[in-house]
């Protein structure tokens, strides 16, 4: 006989653990949060993300496939009306699941699961002390070689004459100068 590859069973058969499942889903989506133990928490997490995944685009198929999953008409509405639509700039990462300790009698862990309800920011990321002092030395370079290269046209510009014919002519010939070398900060 082969053997279940997700460890135990939570109540036992497969049907009360679909059933167990349902029920601890829409519970989360009709309150937001819900206390449960970890074991539970880890597997209702996957549905959740699925369904919420499913419900951000509000077509009869998903309306449908979700139905299945939950029974409740209200919860399902309040996934694709409120829930669905907050998520829209999410890729996932739709809920958060946080350990509270162990349950008074059985000392069982427990866990909160929610719907994660932060809002995303399109901010430039964030950079360190030590990389914002090497894009600053890198910028200093940048202008010291651009005053450089602007001393060496006014230099050139000074050495230029024009001759009895009109035209010019060099007094000295240009001497490549080596590259310089690149600062390390």
């Amino acid at each position: 006989m082969p053997k279940p590859t997700k460890g135990p069973r939570i109540g036992g058969t497969p049907a009360h653990e679909r059933i167990i499942m349902r029920n601890l889903a829409s519970q989360l989506f009709e309150h937001g949060r819900l206390v449960t133990t970890v074991t539970k928490a880890k597997r209702v997490q996957p549905l959740a993300e699925k369904l919420i995944n499913r419900a951000k685009k509000d077509t009869v198929a998903n309306r449908r496939e979700v139905n299945k999953k939950i029974l409740d008409k209200g919860v399902v509405y309040t996934l694709f009306a409120e829930i669905a639509p907050r998520m829209e700039g999410r890729e996932g990462g739709y809920t958060r699941i946080t350990r509270i300790g162990n349950r008074k009698g059985d000392n069982a862990p427990m866990a909160v699961i929610e719907i994660v309800t932060d809002k995303i920011e399109a901010s430039a990321p964030q950079t360190s002390d030590a990389a914002k002092s090497e894009i600053n030395a890198a910028a200093a370079a940048v202008q010291a070689a651009e005053a450089a290269a602007d001393e060496v046209e006014a230099e050139k510009g000074a050495d230029i004459e024009e001759t009895e014919d009109g035209a010019e002519e060099s007094e000295a010939p240009a001497e490549d100068k080596p590259a310089e070398e690149k600062t390390e900060a």
